[in-house]
């Protein structure tokens, strides 16, 4: 495995330095938040973020997340204009030596949480989500910037998405998911890179809008209508394990040789379709990351992995999910576990000299 940190940019409280004292670390996890959807990654952007990390000793690993437009998933008039730009910035970041490009196919919202601090018994803050919690979200006024998601609208805005992706509908949705792939993975093959879609998060339709990547059924379904390695998979075991039916680690035997990413995060469930997020060790929550683990290392699977959303420690100030703290600890459980593994498998891990490689 390839393990790595998200850093979100100059933005992020989290520094470089700071990530630079991270033991183990092999790259880092980015994305160029400030171009919208539909926008070509360009070749001077890419490079600004890639020397960047490089100053500090740190290769970027993953393009987490090349976002995917509203016209691309709803079927809007820039539909094809759309396509060409992700096109376009795949073969720049292919040229920028980038090849592992994450991103998601849930329309209107990225992950959504209904409470970004809720207090757990330890004392740390986590965030969470519960289902009846949707009914106070009111959105006529507009939708702000918020940690699960990066774009804004307006209250007319959102109410047109939704009505929109409404009528769509899982099967449409599904057509034109498979519509991109057909035409974003040939570009990908011819690129070098390996495309990691991530599940929905979380696992279920949200406000009545369609949600087709939360299950195996539908997952192995994407996966068989594009068959390609670089039609590949972000394995979260936080969004899939979110849902009790999901059984994580017959899903990581069965993708494996599909999966591009892995987002390591670990959930405590409180009700059917409510949860909050714990420490990755799994005495903590209900996502037994050792076996995944074991799945994954047992099929070869060497790609890079991060830990997912973690919790809020010690009076740290940082983007929900992602402080540090809490984050270097799940790292290190990882670690010891994927060292152990290989071991076992006869693949020890070579010493490392420097804190990142390239």
């Amino acid at each position: 495995m390839i393990f790595t940190l998200r850093w979100f940019g100059p933005e992020d409280p989290v520094s470089l330095p700071a990530l630079r004292q991270v033991p183990g670390l092999d790259g880092v996890v980015s994305a160029l938040p400030d171009l919208p959807a539909g926008a070509v990654w360009t070749p001077g952007a890419i490079e600004a973020r890639r020397a960047e990390l490089a100053e500090h000793g740190f290769a970027w690993t993953v393009a987490e997340s090349l976002p995917v437009s509203e016209a691309i998933k709803l079927g809007g008039e820039q539909r094809d204009e759309h396509v060409a730009a992700w096109c376009a910035s795949l073969r720049n970041l292919s040229d920028a030596g980038i090849r592992t490009v994450c991103y998601n196919f849930m329309p209107v919202f990225d992950w959504i949480r209904t409470d970004f601090a809720k207090q757990l018994p330890d004392g740390s803050n986590a965030m969470a989500y519960a289902h009846a919690e949707l009914a106070r979200f009111d959105f006529s006024r507009g939708m702000e910037r918020l940690a699960a998601w990066a774009q804004g609208y307006s209250g007319e805005e959102v109410a047109e998405l939704f009505e929109r992706a409404r009528e769509l509908g899982e099967e449409r949705l599904f057509a034109h998911l498979i519509g991109f792939l057909e035409e974003v993975v040939p570009v990908a093959e011819a690129s070098g890179v390996r495309l990691a879609l991530h599940p929905d998060d979380p696992p279920w339709p949200i406000f009545g809008l369609p949600r087709i990547v939360h299950d195996r059924a539908g997952i192995e379904r994407i996966l068989e209508a594009v068959d390609s390695p670089a039609n590949g998979l972000t394995f979260c075991t936080g969004a899939l394990g979110a849902e009790v039916g999901n059984d994580l680690a017959a899903m990581a035997s069965a993708f494996a040789p599909r999966v591009a990413f892995v987002h390591a995060r670990n959930v405590r469930r409180t009700g059917e379709r409510d949860f909050h997020e714990v420490a990755h060790h799994p005495s903590a929550g209900d996502v037994d990351l050792l076996a995944v683990l074991e799945r994954l290392v047992a099929a070869g699977v060497d790609v890079p992995l991060r830990p997912d959303h973690g919790r809020m420690l010690w009076g740290e100030r940082a983007i929900p999910g992602y402080g540090l703290f809490d984050r270097c600890i799940g790292l290190a459980y990882l670690q010891g576990i994927v060292a152990a593994l290989e071991r076992r498998e006869g693949r020890p891990r070579p010493a490392a000299s420097e804190p990142a490689r390239h």
